[in-house]
C-alpha cells in the first residue's frame, strides 16, 4: 500500500537519528484524521454543554459583581495582555466608568459572540453600551443535504475555523468632544507592511471602531477574563500569580483609583 514518509525538520541520517522520521500509510493517515475529528466533535459537545451549564451561573454572578465598585475595570486591567492595550491614562479613566460586561452567545453558532461593555454616564461618549460582535460568516456554504447527527452536529460545524468563519464588526462611538476622541488622540499605528499587525494599538477604544481585532482582545475576554472574572479582580489569575516579586511602579493606575483589592498573591 502506498504511503508517505514524513521526516522531522532538520532530520539527518536515519541511523544517527533513529526517531527522526516516520512512514505513514494512507490507511493510518485516514485513521488519524478520523480520530482527530472524533476528538474535535467531543470537544465541541463539551464546550456547548459547559456554556449551557455556566449560563445561569454567570447570570447569578452578574448583579453581585455589578454592585462592587470598579469590579470590571480592575478585572480587565489585571489581565496582562489587556492591560498592554489600555496603557494610556485617558483609556483607564474612561474604563473606570464601566459597570457591567456581558457576553452574548450566537444561538446558531455558540463559538461566536458579542461582548457588551455597559458604561455609566461619563464625560467621554454618550453611548451607554459599546459592543464588539464576532459574527458567524461561513467561508463556504454547507451542502444542501447536510443533516445534523443525534447531537446536533454537522460536518460544517466540526470543520468550523475561527480565522475563516468569523468576522469581527466595528461600531461608531459617539464622542462628546470629537476633537478629543481617544481614538483620534491615540490612533492605531500601522506596521511597515499593510499585511502586518499594527505597530501600536493606540487607544483601547480603537478595538470598537476598527473591524479587525489583530491582538485577539475579544478571545482573551471571552475565554479568559469573563469566565474567571472574580479571580482576575482579586489578582489570583493569569499573570498576577507570579507578581509578588515585581515592583509596582504603575503610577497612572494609582492616580485613577483602579487599584485591585488586597490579595495575598499580589502587591498593591
Amino acid at each position: 500500500m502506498a504511503g508517505t514518509k514524513r521526516a522531522s525538520p532538520g532530520a539527518g541520517n536515519e541511523k544517527d537519528e533513529p526517531i527522526s522520521s516516520v512512514f505513514l500509510s494512507e490507511e493510518d493517515a485516514e485513521k488519524l484524521t478520523e480520530a482527530r475529528k472524533d476528538l474535535q466533535r467531543t470537544e465541541i459537545i463539551l464546550e456547548r454543554n459547559s456554556q449551557l451549564l455556566l449560563g445561569p451561573v454567570y447570570e447569578r454572578r452578574r448583579p453581585i459583581v455589578k454592585a462592587i465598585q470598579k469590579f470590571w475595570p480592575i478585572a480587565l486591567m489585571n489581565h496582562g495582555m489587556f492591560s498592554i492595550h489600555a496603557q494610556h491614562k485617558a483609556d483607564q479613566l474612561a474604563l473606570s466608568y464601566l459597570e457591567d460586561l456581558w457576553i452574548k452567545r450566537d444561538p446558531k453558532e455558540r463559538r461566536c459572540f458579542t461582548i457588551e461593555f455597559n458604561f455609566k454616564e461619563n464625560p467621554y461618549f454618550t453611548n451607554t453600551m459599546l459592543h464588539k460582535e464576532y459574527k458567524y460568516v461561513p467561508s463556504k456554504p454547507a451542502p444542501a443535504d447536510e443533516k445534523p447527527d443525534a447531537d446536533g452536529l454537522t460536518p460544517s460545524i466540526i470543520d468550523f475555523s475561527w480565522e475563516q468563519d468569523v468576522k469581527s464588526l466595528a461600531m461608531k462611538i459617539d464622542w462628546k468632544d470629537p476633537d478629543n476622541a481617544l481614538t483620534k488622540l491615540y490612533p492605531r499605528e500601522k506596521g511597515e507592511d499593510d499585511d502586518d499587525d499594527p505597530a501600536e494599538s493606540g487607544s483601547f477604544f480603537n478595538y470598537f471602531e476598527h473591524e479587525d481585532d489583530p491582538f485577539e482582545i475579544g478571545l482573551s475576554i471571552s475565554n479568559e477574563i469573563f469566565p474567571d472574572a472574580i479571580d482576575y479582580f482579586l489578582g489570583e489569575a493569569g499573570d498576577n500569580l507570579d507578581s509578588d516579586d515585581e515592583e509596582d511602579d504603575d503610577d497612572d493606575a494609582d492616580e485613577i483609583d483602579l487599584e485591585q483589592p488586597k490579595s495575598k498573591k499580589r502587591k498593591v
